[in-house]
């Protein structure tokens, strides 16, 4: 039997899937990441800037681009409570900390290599940044100075605090979550999640679970408590490159190089959508309070010209009369 919530969804589905896209680099997007208020969207791409859209009713609206990063935008987060702040790390060896309000860079800080993955605590006082070099730097909102810095013996992908703010994770090349305690970050466990490269993690907005998303195409699905997997997703054929649960916890996205972004209810594993795409997708991102997904794929431009990338953003979930 399915579950009212999965009726009801479907339901909304039906009136609501339509897909929009809309202009927001000139080359392809890599991060989208929606404010704490859902108000903002914003994008970071291989053309070394970001933007920031604002949501009116059904579409997008491009507010600004901010340009001063020296190389590829790989990855952007907001602040956890404070709407108008972003941050967003680069090739360039630096992260800039930007306001909306002024449309200014409010601080850049060094880091020692080329940044690709950046997440902000729940308590909004630390940003940690990782690099290619497999160093993770925790950085000081305030001061913009490092506290701590610490360099891992693996290929550190994707990195997360849990919600209460007690734990830190990473995903390693060899299939490992690894889990260290915050801010102390001593070593609490190393979990043998997948058999190939763990990817993505994603924490969900109740504090129930953690996803993680892996080289065999594999979405699993733990539980902060007692760190179980208790399902898994196995819907895509390709390596999972992106997660995103919906803001009542109810609903995972995930993304590959699939054409297809899948959305499962997290409870039962069920298929709920498959949002169409025509390549393979970069980043996903619900709305916090919506059940509108951001996405941003490796387009090409045109029928004629495949050479140039189109560098658009997507939303999904829009009334199909609009």
């Amino acid at each position: 039997m399915a579950s009212r919530y999965y009726q009801e969804m479907q339901e909304s589905f039906r009136n609501n899937n339509k897909s929009r896209e809309f202009p927001a680099h000139t080359a392809k997007v890599h991060s989208v990441a929606w404010s704490c208020d859902g108000r903002r969207l914003a994008s970071g791409s291989f053309d070394k800037t970001a933007s920031v859209f604002v949501l009116e009713k059904d579409r997008l609206v491009k507010e600004n681009n901010y340009r001063g990063h020296g190389d590829s935008v790989d990855q952007l987060c907001w602040h956890p409570t404070n709407p108008d702040v972003f941050v967003t790390a680069s090739g360039d060896k630096t992260i800039r900390i930007w306001d909306v309000r002024t449309t200014k860079c409010t601080a850049t800080v060094n880091t020692k290599g080329e940044n690709i993955n950046i997440c902000w605590s729940p308590d909004g006082q630390t940003i940690a940044v990782g690099n290619k070099d497999d160093v993770v730097t925790f950085i000081d909102v305030k001061s913009h100075r490092s506290r701590a810095e610490e360099q891992f013996k693996f290929e550190v992908n994707e990195i997360s605090w849990n919600n209460d703010n007690d734990m830190f994770f990473l995903t390693n090349g060899n299939g490992c979550i690894n889990i260290l305690s915050y801010p102390e970050l001593k070593p609490i466990q190393s979990i043998n999640a997948h058999p190939s490269n763990c990817i993505c993690i994603k924490f969900d907005p109740t504090g129930k679970y953690f996803a993680t998303g892996s080289a065999d195409a594999l979405v699993s699905l733990w539980t902060v408590e007692e760190l179980v997997c208790v399902r898994c997703f196995s819907r895509l054929d390709w390596p999972v490159r992106t997660l995103s649960f919906s803001h009542d916890g109810k609903m995972l996205a995930s993304a590959s190089e699939d054409h297809f972004i899948d959305i499962a209810e997290v409870e039962t594993g069920e298929k709920l959508w498959e949002v169409q795409c025509e390549s393979p997708t970069f980043t996903v991102a619900w709305h916090p309070k919506r059940p509108l997904l951001a996405y941003a794929c490796d387009d090409k431009e045109g029928k004629y010209d495949n050479n140039r990338e189109a560098g658009t953003v997507k939303l999904f979930g829009l009334p199909n009369d609009s």
